[in-house]
């Protein structure tokens, strides 16, 4: 006598089965968001380096006090402009983030 044929049990949700890896969400990149850091941390680079670098040229024949006030004035007016030059860019940027998130709609 031979003993009878067993089939296997039908194969139900089991914990292999749970869920296929093409089901799960798409890892964000944050692309932008590295960008604006680095444009920021480039920005910050250069008003520091532009306030420690301010008035050791040449004077001529100006005293040494007026050359140190020139030189203070430049480096002022040097990082009001890098200054404004940032938040130009911090706006243009602003706005090019605002019409991708709309696109991506």
């Amino acid at each position: 006598m031979s003993a009878p044929v067993m089939s296997p049990p039908a194969a139900g949700p089991g914990p292999a089965q749970q869920e296929a890896p093409a089901d799960r969400p798409k890892k964000k990149r944050r692309v932008f968001l590295w960008f604006f850091l680095a444009v920021q941390a480039l920005f910050l680079v250069w008003m520091i380096a532009g306030a420690n670098s301010g008035g050791s040229g040449d004077c001529g024949t100006l005293d040494a006090q007026t050359c140190k006030d020139a030189g203070d004035v430049g480096t002022a007016i040097g990082l009001g402009l890098v200054l404004a030059l940032w938040a130009v860019v911090d706006i243009i940027l602003g706005i090019s983030y605002g019409i991708y998130r709309l696109c991506k709609r």
